[in-house]
């Protein structure tokens, strides 16, 4: 039996989201984000997804990450719709590209991060055994799924422990070189062997059916979520 610790990268939600709502938002603002342009009905798509990762962080508790989010988005936005129509040469490829990285991979990216941070690996595991997926893909994404917030944990205690000797990026840029990411590069190596030992730990993998305490199922927060998200596509689809 498997149980759903809190870790100290982990952040409760103040709703409840099944984990397979969760993926299903972030595939979609990461997809029609990416790949969709800016006219037609993109114009209303791609606002309507910018609220999708707003929302999520508001239920997360992130307000500053919100504010700077929705200020930054409403700017490159803005400029995107009635600045570039107007620059031409080296000025406006430079700002296109800019605005083009920030606009259309951002939303996505935040999605990415709620995903991981509010999910446990136990809620995550149950969400794909309910949908029947392999167990080789769920071992594998698993790992992952604790991997970056792990070693970006890692990387916070090895910057407290540089400041602690004097050590800055800006005094001794050399050293932070070899201080910080030396020492990183050694811990990501130990961590996946560690996350793959916890994986089989918790019988990931077992050819017994394993069972999970954790509780997901799907809510009417799902269902107003995911036909937001099918509306959205549909919107990408028409173009």
């Amino acid at each position: 039996m498997d149980t759903a610790l809190s870790l100290p990268f982990e952040i409760k939600s103040a709703v409840k989201i099944d984990p397979r709502t969760k993926i299903f938002l972030t595939v979609t603002v990461s997809t029609i984000m990416v790949a969709g342009g800016t006219g037609g009905w993109m114009r209303f798509v791609r606002p309507s997804l910018a609220v999708f990762p707003v929302l999520a962080l508001l239920a997360a508790g992130r307000w500053k990450a919100v504010l700077r989010f929705g200020i930054t988005y409403a700017v490159l936005f803005t400029l995107e719709l009635l600045a570039l129509v107007h620059l031409t040469g080296a000025a406006g490829f430079l700002l296109g590209a800019v605005i083009g990285i920030y606009t259309h991979m951002l939303p996505g990216f935040l999605m990415g991060c709620y995903l991981i941070e509010t999910t446990t690996v136990s809620e995550f595991v149950a969400a794909m055994e309910r949908m029947h997926i392999s167990q080789k893909i769920v071992i594998p994404v698993s790992v992952v799924f604790r991997f970056f917030p792990t070693v970006r944990e890692e990387y916070a205690a090895i910057g407290d422990a540089m400041k602690m000797r004097g050590i800055s990026s800006l005094r001794n840029p050399v050293k932070m070189l070899e201080y910080r990411i030396v020492p990183l590069m050694i811990s990501v190596a130990k961590i996946g062997e560690e996350l793959s030992a916890a994986a089989l730990t918790r019988g990931l993998g077992a050819p017994q059916k394993r069972t999970n305490i954790c509780a997901i199922g799907f809510g009417a927060v799902d269902v107003l979520l995911s036909a937001a998200a099918v509306f959205c596509w549909i919107g990408f689809c028409i173009g």
